[in-house]
């Protein structure tokens, strides 16, 4: 295989999006709120990738995704990620959440004390916002001082990180947000 591809593929919210290369995943698209917008935002931020059959890991990072947005607990460590043109410090931003357990969070001063950069909050934030490697590297369980937890990726569509939480059963019903009441969780759609 050259170059990049991707694929669309069902989850319990919706159409998502996976992109790859050779070296691994390079980008995870959450749905937006119609198919043809989540191919126009994998086609804007991977313009050369073509669309094709997933390779295995492409295809374990899917599974992983539909499970997880099914509610159950995965693991995404035997999923491959092409971490070539991530800076160098958003990477360890992204070692340091993908240990973050499920349910739990840490806050972006907490990854900034733990990268030994207390003053680096606003770059791990940074970091955080830029991850295209949503659900598999776990940005929805880092969260603002005091629980905040509304932000939306440019790769999480129009999901929520309250609503992502919410899924893996670490927020309650009463803290959904606007977003969330209005894009109710959609049945897959079959196939072809």
């Amino acid at each position: 295989m050259l170059g990049r591809a991707y694929i669309i593929f069902d989850t319990a919210i919706g159409r998502c999006g996976i992109a790859w290369g050779q070296s691994g995943i390079v980008g995870v698209q959450l749905p937006e709120a119609r198919e043809i917008e989540t191919r126009r935002r994998l086609f804007k931020l991977y313009p050369e990738a073509r669309e094709t059959r997933p390779t295995p890991n492409a295809e374990a990072a899917i599974e992983g995704i539909v499970a997880f947005l099914r509610g159950e607990t995965v693991d995404f460590s035997d999923v491959t990620l092409d971490m070539g043109g991530i800076r160098v410090f958003d990477q360890r931003v992204y070692q340091i959440t993908q240990r973050i357990p499920r349910g739990e969070t840490l806050t972006y001063s907490e990854i900034a004390v733990r990268l030994g950069a207390s003053g680096a909050l606003r770059s791990v934030a940074q970091a955080v916002a830029r991850n295209p490697f949503v659900v598999i590297v776990p940005c929805h369980r880092v969260l603002e001082a005091g629980g905040y937890a509304d932000k939306m990726s440019p790769h999480g569509g129009l999901v929520s990180k309250r609503r992502l939480r919410s899924i893996e059963g670490a927020g309650s019903s009463a803290n959904k947000t606007l977003l969330d009441v209005l894009l109710p969780v959609a049945p897959p759609r079959p196939p072809g």
